[in-house]
């Protein structure tokens, strides 16, 4: 039997103001891989430079304009781009639009690390509205996830 999410279905939750939708829990497919969809707010600059251990990651442009780092490497998708951080290769993302929000879906393999986005919301932000990028890093590492450099 096939599984169909419905529009507006998922659980759904925003941390430092960035808002995520569980679109697959890999509970269908055993775990094998998950997707969220993410709504970055205008300029947001994205988590700290990071490379998985554990799970290969993906990330598909539905609007506006992301940028993507990978060491120092920069590219800027747009919707329609599929960008892919295979395990252990660096990388981070944000908003490269200050006046427009964007969104992706991101696809993780194994789906292991759909439980870090769901701890995000547990972070309290800082006076600007923004996690503690040291607060970001001590949870990615509990998730095979390490800083880069």
């Amino acid at each position: 039997m096939v599984i169909v999410n419905g529009a507006g279905a998922g659980d759904a939750w925003s941390a430092g103001g960035v808002s995520f939708r569980v679109l697959a829990d890999g509970d269908a497919v055993d775990g094998r891989w998950g997707t969220v969809e993410c709504t970055l707010p205008p300029g947001w600059g994205g988590p700290p430079q990071h490379l998985h251990r554990e799970h290969d990651e993906s990330f598909f442009v539905l609007t506006g304009a992301v940028r993507f780092t990978s060491g120092s490497e920069r590219n800027l998708a747009t919707p329609g781009t599929l960008v892919t951080a295979p395990i252990g290769v660096p990388h981070t993302f944000g908003n490269a639009d200050d006046q427009v929000p964007a969104s992706l879906l991101c696809t993780v393999t194994p789906e292991r690390y759909i439980d870090y986005f769901k701890q995000l919301a547990m972070l309290r932000p800082g006076p600007d509205g923004r996690l503690d990028p040291a607060d970001i890093l001590a949870l990615m590492s509990r998730y095979g996830t390490e800083p880069y450099p």
